[in-house]
């Protein structure tokens, strides 16, 4: 295969090789900071008097409702924040998928990488229309063409039993999809999760189905199910028939619209590039009746979403009444009596779901009228397997009503305290965590074990448990004991990493627990081929423990060899890092392509480790860390490659340059529109980065000297673009548009 200035070749790899991705060098970073300004979405909320009113009118309602389609930024946020924060119906987001298949616009992030950062994002969407959010164990693994083909990759009774689960679990009184059953959904995925949530509307009411769920949950039929008819793109499957609602209001509690809510929600989806402006107006929601009798009043027709659905329910909805009634802004503590009466009639109810969830509410609504303030955090962000540290526990009443913090648990410790908090005193205690030698470390439970391209695997003991979580649960969490005005009540609190930055002030992110070294890699592909068959892989290893002594070993594929192997390292104090090289070749005779996974391993004192660490920061979304295997892709090519010039502009975030520089070409960003068209013609070609038209504004005044340069006989590669908000209309010498349309046909000849 031969590369030069007058070609342009595109090497397609599988979908497991565009998931290799450049580590970060993280040096101290990770200990001693965080860029997110979410990292204080850790931190213990403290309600103001609207937000305590807010939820004390929520608590005497009892209607759920779950809307349910494919991907990130598929659900509907008007009528999630609508249902939510309007009607303060329970409502929750199930996303079959966490996104990973799509095009990242902030970063070069993909494949589970950016998956992370849309559940990131997902979450940070709820936390503003006040939604819950689910996801099943499917992989976006691209575009698709059809339910069947969707279906064969998600695994059908895999996926379906996923969306039982979360019915059986959530309850809801009626189940919304965003899209139809048929091809109108457009996206194969669109299609497939309204299949999914008809069929699991009837399976999840079966007793005969999924039977070994029904250990942990009871089978569950939803009044209906509905279909959000949509108004967009090319398709218009409203009718004036159809059942509607409008959702355009205003809430003067929130001091917001539904659609301004909505907006800021929908905002959160920033690498996919969906900033919105909020919808003020009117707004009309029309629904079509798939399952169940249809609607007339309400999408709840049927439904009691009030006290009168539970057995002995009306004292506690008087009780209610009468805290809504008498609740005073200035003092909220005026109201904790009352609500420890409505904690305490609650609990007294028979064992049901609404039970523990209206008794966690009421809790809430205690503390937040006490103004209680507690956490439980570390001032170290990582702590590694076998090492002790120190976490504080502070707690401060600030209303005067008797709060006695009485005992706390902490990974299987159970302290006595039985301390008085006194009136606006903050109070502190110090706790030894010794983290044991065979803890877990903080990775994603769906990126635990190796997985085809259409799911996740995820198995265990937990595994139903964990099934259907945004995140793992915290590393460790501390188990108030409290009393207040006679009432026991319990608090978690999630170990945090809680520290001050200079510009940000105090910041929260979530603790995470890392094996004692780990090893990256600077270049995760390494391509060889004959004309190059010596390559470098450089490594950093890093301590996160102290007196970390011991060797790196590189296991490569058969078709190479190592130099020089099991270099050794002596690493005196976590924190500390060593750089290692490597040198492998190719072996003669290659006449196929190779490409195969080369894997580290560093051995300490006889244990093995092989992890690396990479740590994603967007200053949207909380800091993310995970663990990924230590390994490099090892690729063999009988290539050769004419023209050694190549210029580069820049886009939405890439690899390409790198993995150019991997075959021997020279790369030289283009980083200013001044550049002259003489100095242009020296490239032998010149690369345009994926959506670059969509964001860089430089092409805007440069391309018509790119035009310019092709008429002159030059090569110019466009990557990937979207077909909206473009830089300029102009893309090539004769006229054309980029459209939506999807072609994608990844098995044709």
């Amino acid at each position: 295969m031969c590369m030069n200035s007058q070609e342009a070749t595109c090497l397609k790899f599988k979908h497991k090789e565009r998931q290799h991705m450049r580590y970060v060098r993280i040096g101290l970073l990770l200990l001693i900071g965080c860029i997110s300004t979410l990292c204080q979405a850790q931190k213990p909320p403290q309600w103001d008097a609207a937000t305590i009113k807010f939820h004390l009118e929520k608590l005497g309602v009892l209607g759920r409702v779950l809307y349910l389609a494919a991907h990130p930024d598929d659900e509907n946020t008007m009528l999630i924040a609508y249902l939510s924060k309007g009607k303060m119906y329970e409502t929750a987001y199930l996303s079959c998928t966490r996104g990973d298949g799509g095009q990242n616009l902030i970063g070069s992030e993909q494949g589970s990488e950016l998956g992370l950062i849309r559940t990131e994002e997902l979450l940070g969407a709820r936390s503003i229309d006040g939604g819950r959010q689910f996801f099943t164990t499917a992989n976006d693994f691209g575009f698709s063409k059809s339910a069947t083909e969707t279906l064969k990759f998600w695994g059908h009774d895999k996926v379906l039993a996923n969306v039982v689960w979360v019915i059986r679990k959530f309850q809801p009184d009626i189940i919304i999809t965003r899209f139809p059953e048929d091809a109108r959904a457009g996206h194969g995925h669109h299609w497939t999760s309204a299949i999914l949530a008809h069929e699991a509307f009837k399976a999840a009411a079966d007793p005969n189905e999924f039977k070994q769920q029904l250990q942990y949950v009871k089978p569950w039929q939803a009044k209906r199910l509905l279909w959000n008819t949509f108004n967009f793109g090319h398709a218009n499957t409203t009718r004036p028939d159809q059942f509607h609602i409008a959702t355009g209001g205003y809430n003067a509690l929130l001091g917001q619209s539904y659609g301004e809510i909505a907006a800021a929600s929908r905002s959160m989806h920033k690498s996919q590039g969906f900033g919105v402006a909020p919808y003020m107006g009117k707004r009309v929601e029309y629904f079509k009746t798939i399952e169940g009798a249809a609607p007339k009043n309400s999408l709840l027709d049927g439904v009691e979403t009030n006290w009168g659905r539970i057995a002995g329910g009306e004292k506690i909805a008087e009780l209610i009444q009468q805290a809504n009634e008498q609740f005073k802004p200035a003092v909220p503590a005026s109201s904790v009596q009352t609500l420890i009466k409505i904690y305490t009639a609650i609990k007294a109810l028979p064992d049901s779901h609404w039970k523990n969830v209206k008794m966690a509410e009421a809790k809430q609504l205690i503390f937040a009228c006490l103004g209680l303030f507690a956490d439980a955090t570390t001032n170290e962000a990582v702590l590694a397997e076998g090492t002790t540290n120190t976490i504080q526990i502070r707690a401060i009443n600030r209303a005067n009503i008797p709060v006695e913090l009485k005992s706390l648990q902490l990974a299987n410790q159970s302290i006595a305290i039985n301390q008085i908090l006194k009136t606006g005193e903050d109070y502190t205690k110090n706790v030894p965590l010794r983290v044991p030698n065979d803890a877990p470390i903080t990775q994603p439970y769906w990126l635990k074990q190796p997985h085809p391209p259409g799911y996740y695997s995820v198995s265990g003991p937990d595994s139903l448990q964990l099934i259907s979580r945004p995140m793992n649960p915290p590393a460790y969490t501390a188990n108030l004991q409290l009393q207040i005005a006679g009432t026991d009540l319990s608090l978690n609190l999630p170990v945090s990493y809680r520290h001050t930055d200079a510009v940000k002030g105090e910041l929260y992110q979530p603790l995470v627990i890392a094996p004692p070294v780990t090893i990256n890699i600077e270049d995760p592909v390494v391509v060889c081929s004959q004309e190059q068959p010596v390559k470098i892989i450089r490594t950093e290893i890093k301590a996160f423990k102290d007196q970390q002594s011991g060797s790196l070993h590189l296991q490569v594929p058969d078709q190479f060899e190592v130099r020089q192997n099991d270099l050794p390292f002596e690493l005196a104090k976590a924190g500390d890092s060593r750089d290692l090289v490597y040198t492998v070749q190719l072996k003669p005779g290659l006449t196929n392509s190779v490409s195969l996974d080369a894997k580290f391993t560093a051995t300490v004192e006889g244990k093995s480790y092989n992890r690396g660490i990479k740590v994603i920061e967007h200053s949207h979304i909380p800091t993310i860390t995970l663990f990924p295997e230590a390994s490099a892709r090892l690729v063999g090519l009988d290539i050769k490659t004419t023209g050694k010039n190549i210029a580069y502009i820049e886009g939405a975030g890439d690899l390409v340059p790198q993995a150019l520089e991997q075959l021997g070409y020279q790369i030289t960003p283009i980083t200013s529109a001044a550049i002259s068209s003489q100095q242009l013609a020296k490239f032998d070609a010149i690369i345009t980065g994926i959506r670059a038209y969509n964001i860089n504004p430089l092409l805007h005044a440069l391309q018509s000297k790119l035009l310019d340069y092709v008429k002159a006989g030059g090569v110019l590669v466009t990557q990937y673009n979207k077909n909206g908000r473009m830089v300029t209309d102009q893309l090539g010498p004769y006229p054309f548009t980029v459209t939506g349309d999807r072609v994608t046909e990844e098995d044709a000849p």
